[in-house]
Parts: structure tokens; sequence; C-alpha cells
């Protein structure tokens, strides 16, 4: 019997990559994602997913789910793992770099991961016409965040269900500006239509300590518009939406955007 193939560290921040991609329960051979990137890596489906399953056995997100992943993972995947999330703003990038070249993606297209249907290349949206163009390591970091939160949340709005991904936006809890060090962490992120996304962003909204939609009196003083009615106060209350084995948000992050955004008067 030929010797199994060690894994590179080239090859785990690939995969690092994907993991934080995909929920715990799309991490088997079938799944269509898992089946074109083992392909570009030259190995089976089977030892992709069990290689993502070791991973998850390190995730700290997931065992305040009560989740274990299996209880393979080598000394490289610790050290990858530990090094990975210790610099999110470094490694980050460059593993959506390392994915591009894998998957020979140009420039002017972005990777779309959704574990369902698989991968996806597609073309970039255009710039706005006053935007100053990003350096590419913060484009994909963006691009990472965005695909990593949607998929967290199944590629749906926490509060709404809206399914459609154009009008869905990865939302940061600690904004981006002041955030740094916390960018790119999915823990960091909402799944929220882009008017729920408007609404957090600028504190008429916000969740407590249970996940439950909370609107402020800035917003409430807005009814009866229907608009409101629809698409707020139908929800008030409810509790965020997420896969059961999703990672759920840092209730640290959403207290500080209770206290420090919030307009609660």
């Amino acid at each position: 019997m030929p010797a199994r193939k060690k894994w590179t560290a080239h090859e785990l921040l690939i995969l690092l990559n994907m993991y934080h991609k995909m929920r715990f329960g799309q991490m088997h051979e079938r799944n269509p994602a898992i089946v074109t990137l083992a392909k570009k890596l030259e190995r089976t489906p089977g030892s992709v997913a069990m290689k993502l399953c070791n991973l998850a056995s390190l995730d700290p997100a997931l065992k305040l789910r009560g989740i274990k992943g299996l209880t393979g993972a080598s000394k490289l995947d610790e050290l990858m793992w530990e090094d990975f999330h210790a610099q999110l703003d470094v490694f980050v990038p460059a593993s959506e770099e390392a994915l591009r070249d894998l998957l020979k993606v140009r420039d002017d297209a972005e990777v779309e991961i959704e574990p369902k249907k698989g991968i996806h290349i597609v073309k970039a949206p255009p710039n706005g016409p006053t935007e100053v163009t990003a350096n590419v390591q913060v484009r994909r970091g963006q691009e990472y965040f965005r695909n990593a939160v949607l998929n967290n949340f199944g590629g749906r709005c926490g509060i709404t269900r809206l399914g459609v991904r154009e009008l869905l936006i990865a939302s940061h809890i600690m904004p981006w500006g002041t955030h740094t060090g916390d960018r790119l962490n999915v823990r960091n992120g909402l799944c929220l239509s882009r008017l729920h996304d408007a609404a957090f962003d600028r504190g008429l909204i916000t969740f407590d300590d249970e996940l439950r939609l909370v609107l402020s009196k800035r917003l409430k003083a807005e009814l009866p518009q229907v608009c409101i009615e629809d698409n707020f106060m139908k929800h008030e209350g409810e509790t965020l939406l997420l896969p059961e084995d999703a990672v759920l948000p840092d209730a640290v992050f959403l207290a500080s955007h209770r206290t420090s955004i919030f307009v609660a008067s």
C-alpha cells in the first residue's frame, strides 16, 4: 500500500480558508465545493473532508456549541491553526490568494463559495465613481469575510430569512475602521439584508444577550409607517436565525455594540 500523501502548510492554508466558509455539517465528501477543491489539490474528496473535520476539533467556537471534530489533527494542523488565527490580517489575505491561484482566478473576478452549490467564479462588482480601489490585501480580506459570514448564516438574512445573495451584507458588529484585529473574525459578522445592515450600522437596531432583536426608540418613532412595521416591528424580540451548526456571534462584541453604537433613546 502506498504511503499517504502528507499535507503541506500551503495546502492547509487553503483548507483553513475553506473551513471558515463552511459549517461543520457541510464537511463531507459529497459536498460540491469539497469535490472541486479535492480535484484541484489532487486528493480525494474523502481526505479533504476528513482534514476539515480534523481542523474542526481545534475550533473553540464549535466547542461552545457542543460540536466536536475528528481527533486526528496533526502538529502541523495545530501550528497552522494557531498562526492563522493569531494573525488573521496576514493569513486571511494570503489564504485567499492561495485559493485563487489554485483555481486560476483572474484579477477581475471573485471566488464565491456556496457549500450546497459549489465553487463559482463571478465577475467582481464595479467600483463606484469616487471609490478608491483598495489594495489587494484588503480586497481579499473583504471577499473572505463576506463568504464566511454569509455561509455561516446559511446564505440568509438573520432577521428576515431573505436568501437573495446579492441583497445580503456581511455586517461587522465591531466597526471595521476601529477594530482592526477583528476585521476578519467570522464571529464579528452578521448576515443581514442591506436595509437591516444600514439600521444596525447606525445603531437603530441591536441584539440582546439572547440574540433577540431590539429596536431603538428612534426607529419606533417612525411608526405607523408600513415599511417600519413590516421590516422591523414584526421581528422585534425574535431570535437571530442561524443554522444549528453555525458559530455564534461573539457576545462581547454584541454587548459593545449595545453600549457604544445603539441609539437607546
